[in-house]
């Protein structure tokens, strides 16, 4: 048999190295195998080669898994080891989330040398940012803020924001601690209404759906807290038909049996917003999802996200 056990597919920015290693850890640990037997195989995807302008105008959700995809499928790579926030609503046929790790935080931070608090900023102020809905809901706080596109990976855009290209970014408390880089946080956001990205904090792993060994090995590291949170989640985007051009925030939390899951869709230019919150047992993770999907969807109306 070959010295390799597992192929791990996964994206070659520092943060996704450090998920897919992650990763390998807790098979290492669970198979009791050697961490050499899983290989690391690394991708540049379309996500990481577009970068002359916003992902949403390049086709929004997926363009940073896409090729990962297209590996596992063709038998290349075993697993898939992605960001959750960045897989698409409907996964490729064929592809299944085996596992999800145990969540990170789940917040915003703020990062800027001028202030601690998005409310605190300079008026005017730029606020470098890609997503859409980091960008809303600001907007939403601060109708006067400037806002500029920053993109790249964590390192990137801190040594953007160093550079003077805007006063403030706001990045994932998730990745910063991944990367072992919060003292670069002034601050978790903590404003009402703010609500995270789908998924967001949560390393979801990719398998083929027929492939009964690796799905059988991946369930021994499977976090269920994790798994049920990201169903809803997942159930809530859907409804919304989530992409990268549509500002949504949302995050279920578990109780024992009990879950809830709060959700929020804000205007592109954070001129309105509505928010709404689904609780019952957490055995009913998608339907709870769907029910807030379609709340929000009603609320928000025919032509809500256009600006």
């Amino acid at each position: 048999m070959s010295s390799t056990e597992m192929r791990i597919g996964t994206r070659g920015s520092p943060l996704a190295q450090a998920q897919a290693h992650e990763t390998r850890r807790r098979l290492a640990a669970a198979l009791s195998m050697p961490g050499e037997a899983i290989e690391i195989v690394t991708f540049r995807t379309s996500g990481d080669r577009i970068t002359d302008r916003p992902l949403a105008d390049a086709g929004g959700k997926g363009l940073f898994t896409k090729e990962i995809d297209e590996a596992l499928l063709a038998g290349k790579i075993d697993i898939g080891v992605h960001s959750a926030k960045d897989m698409p609503t409907v996964l490729p046929e064929g592809t299944v989330i085996a596992a999800a790790l145990p969540r990170e935080d789940t917040r915003d931070a703020l990062l800027s040398p001028a202030a601690r608090r998005l409310t605190e900023l300079p008026e005017g102020a730029i606020l470098g940012t890609s997503s859409l809905r980091r960008r809303a809901m600001a907007l939403r706080l601060r109708p006067d803020l400037r806002i500029v596109d920053m993109r790249g990976n964590v390192g990137t855009r801190i040594r953007k924001l160093a550079e003077g290209v805007a006063d403030a970014t706001i990045l994932a408390m998730a990745g910063l601690s991944r990367l072992g880089l919060l003292d670069h946080a002034a601050a978790p956001i903590e404003e009402a209404g703010w609500l995270p990205a789908v998924a967001q904090g949560t390393i979801a792993i990719a398998a083929r759906t027929g492939d009964r060994i690796n799905r059988e090995r991946l369930a021994l590291i499977d976090d269920l807290p994790t798994a049920i949170a990201l169903e809803a989640e997942r159930a809530f985007l859907t409804v919304l038909d989530g992409s990268c051009r549509t500002p949504i925030g949302g995050l279920a939390t578990l109780d024992g049996e009990s879950l809830t899951i709060r959700g929020i869709i804000v205007r592109p230019d954070g001129g309105a917003a509505h928010e709404s919150v689904a609780s019952g047992n957490r055995a009913d993770a998608a339907r709870l999802g769907h029910e807030l999907g379609a709340m929000l969807r009603a609320a928000g109306g025919p032509g809500f996200f256009e600006v």
